[in-house]
């Protein structure tokens, strides 16, 4: 968490490979990855999603599901079956020859959690994956992720809704103008006077 500003989602582009780090070292189960391409970190079992949802507005939900599932999966009936399954996980199967530019918001923001999904990641990292949803939207997409942190899968998160953070935070690391200023559980963070002052505004309670 952190701010506008503060380096989260350049920090996703470093980790990811869309930026190159002018210092230091990107690790992935130990072994250090700074020249790995992004495709080649999601072969390494990266997955992302990003700030702004931008499915290909012309396919299906299930071919833009498919694209994903061709990484694992290159004989189209397998991707294809890859990607019935993920849409099927997160909700989407009623919609999967729907074309994604007639998506709600909430279903793209789905989508782009299944397009990840369908490369089969060890690790995921979502950027602001619950902007703009409503309440019943967010807790629904807690409820998704939990099932899938259950099942296995790592998340790293960029998020605003504090809702979310404590729900399904186990590790908070707060961003301030590109540097660390703080880690630790949602509730050390939050009671945080550095967190409070830089994020949250000197009145919060």
């Amino acid at each position: 968490i952190g701010p506008n500003g503060a380096g989260k989602t350049t920090l996703f582009n470093l980790l990811t490979g869309q930026l190159a780090p002018s210092a230091g070292e990107v690790r992935l189960r130990g072994e250090q990855i700074n020249a790995l391409a992004p495709h080649a970190r999601a072969q390494l079992g990266m997955g992302r999603t990003f700030q702004i949802a931008k499915p290909l507005i012309a396919l299906t939900a299930l071919e833009n599901v498919m694209i994903g599932a061709f990484m694992r999966h290159p004989a189209l009936s397998l991707a294809r079956d890859k990607a019935m399954a993920v849409l099927e996980k997160v909700g989407l199967a009623g919609v999967a020859r729907r074309r994604a530019g007639d998506l709600t918001l909430s279903e793209r923001r789905r989508l782009e959690v299944a397009r990840a999904l369908a490369t089969e990641p060890e690790i995921m990292l979502l950027d602001e994956v619950m902007a703009g949803l409503n309440q019943s939207e967010v807790g629904q997409a807690i409820e998704l992720l939990q099932g899938l942190h259950a099942e296995g899968l790592t998340f790293l998160i960029i998020e605003h809704n504090l809702k979310v953070v404590r729900a399904f935070s186990e590790r908070v690391v707060v961003l301030d103008r590109g540097q660390l200023i703080a880690e630790g559980t949602a509730d050390q963070i939050l009671s945080s006077p550095a967190v409070i002052k830089a994020y949250l505004g000197e009145g919060h309670q």
